[in-house]
């Protein structure tokens, strides 16, 4: 429970920094992009959506641990669809909301 609770904090310590501003470098993609792609990104919502990103994610690893189930593998393996899921409508979003019209 202690490693999972670790990672899920460094989780929430790594949306707090992208929700401030201070971890741009933390956005992959962002970071390598020239000036000219970067200023075709609204970098407001792309922090937005990052930092929901890892924010739900950071939920949703310790829930097996959380129902004393984590050797259950349809609730680890539903876990995994979830942020999956999550993951896939963060691809969509940032490239498609989080662009400058």
């Amino acid at each position: 429970m202690i490693k999972i609770s670790i990672i899920a904090l460094a989780f929430i310590v790594m949306a707090v920094l992208i929700l401030s501003g201070k971890g741009d470098g933390l956005i992959a993609g962002y970071n390598t992009a020239s000036e000219e792609e970067r200023a075709q990104v609204n970098v407001k919502r792309l922090r937005l959506v990052l930092a929901n990103v890892l924010i739900l994610t950071a939920v949703a690893i310790p829930v097996p641990v959380l129902m004393g189930r984590q050797n259950d593998v349809r609730l680890v393996l539903c876990m995994c669809g979830g942020i999956m899921v999550i993951t896939l409508v963060a691809v969509i979003l940032a490239n498609t909301w989080c662009r400058k019209k």
